[in-house]
């Protein structure tokens, strides 16, 4: 059975755990590119060595050269300039540009059938320009944005209530920053809405601190970003492609008349299998929740006309 081949470009502290989440999940055969010359190489070695310990097999491979990922089924895009303390997702919108432009040229250029995952911040502006520097169709063209965020609400409310992560359901939407909409509507413990759970002020106390759950771990680090959650969000959507899982999974997606919004990417539930994007679902939405969404879409819209006029 042909593994599959699985590029992350990007070698640091994201891409590097992306590639160990991956190697530890045996999906596919890896290839971590990075212009950092023995940086990706080093990284790549010290993994697969460890196959042994872990009982994995396949490889990894790294490199400065694109002609590496050739072939590609899945690339993942994390290549980019970190948050530091006191800067939001948009501050780094001029430097990671000319950054994934040049990377998305190259990816696609050795790989024009690959699906690619977008992870670089801002996340949904970058997602729109890896679409349409690669010319790719929408659903082979998805950013990593809901899972992790969604993870974090789950996160909060097991810690709240003393239970397993195992047994919380969230769905978080809208744009991969502060303006995020966590649905607590559709927040549930083995079915239980959580509003009957968890008194409103610790409620809103979750919603809040999941808004803010990157420049909460941004703030403590000082020197970089989130990295751990991050990298196993990306494994979660790689795994629904590479296995073919059709998985619904919250995720940032092009859309084109869904929930009001058109000519954006934007956080929203939707199928993942070996095609990419399968399904948009809609879920339907109170007033609030929808004029929450839209708050969110229109700071994703002046990030993408930032992006425009950069």
């Amino acid at each position: 059975m042909t593994r599959a081949k699985i590029s992350i470009i990007g070698a640091g502290a994201v891409g590097a755990t992306t590639a160990h989440w991956a190697a530890a999940k045996e999906l596919g055969d890896i290839v971590l590119v990075d212009v950092m010359e023995g940086i990706p190489q080093g990284k790549a070695l010290d993994l697969w060595e460890a196959g042994p310990i872990e009982n994995v097999d396949g490889t990894v491979l790294g490199t400065n050269d694109y002609a590496d990922t050739a072939n590609s089924d899945v690339v993942v895009i994390t290549a980019g300039a970190p948050r530091r303390p006191g800067m939001g997702r948009e501050d780094l919108l001029d430097i990671n540009k000319k950054i994934v432009e040049t990377v998305v040229q190259e990816a696609v250029k050795h790989s024009p059938d690959t699906i690619l995952i977008v992870v670089t911040n801002p996340l949904d502006a970058m997602a729109y320009l890896a679409k349409q520097v690669s010319g790719f169709p929408k659903h082979r063209v998805v950013g990593q944005a809901g899972v992790l965020d969604s993870s974090r609400f789950r996160r909060f409310i097991a810690d709240a209530l003393s239970i397993s992560v195992e047994d919380t359901q969230a769905l978080v939407l809208g744009g991969h920053g502060d303006q995020m909409v966590p649905l607590t509507r559709y927040c549930t413990v083995s079915g239980i809405p959580i509003a009957d759970l968890l008194p409103k002020k610790k409620i809103e106390e979750i919603v809040e601190r999941t808004r803010k759950g990157g420049g909460e771990i941004v703030s403590l680090l000082k020197t970089g970003s989130s990295y751990y959650a991050p990298g196993a969000a990306v494994v979660q959507m790689v795994e629904a492609i590479v296995k073919d899982k059709h998985r619904v999974l919250p995720c940032s997606a092009y859309l084109e008349g869904e929930y009001g919004l058109s000519d954006l990417y934007f956080g929203v539930p939707l199928k993942l299998g070996a095609k990419g994007i399968e399904e948009i679902i809609e879920v339907p939405l109170n007033e609030t929740e929808k004029a929450a969404v839209m708050h969110s879409a229109e700071a994703v819209r002046k990030s993408i006309a930032s992006l425009r006029n950069c």
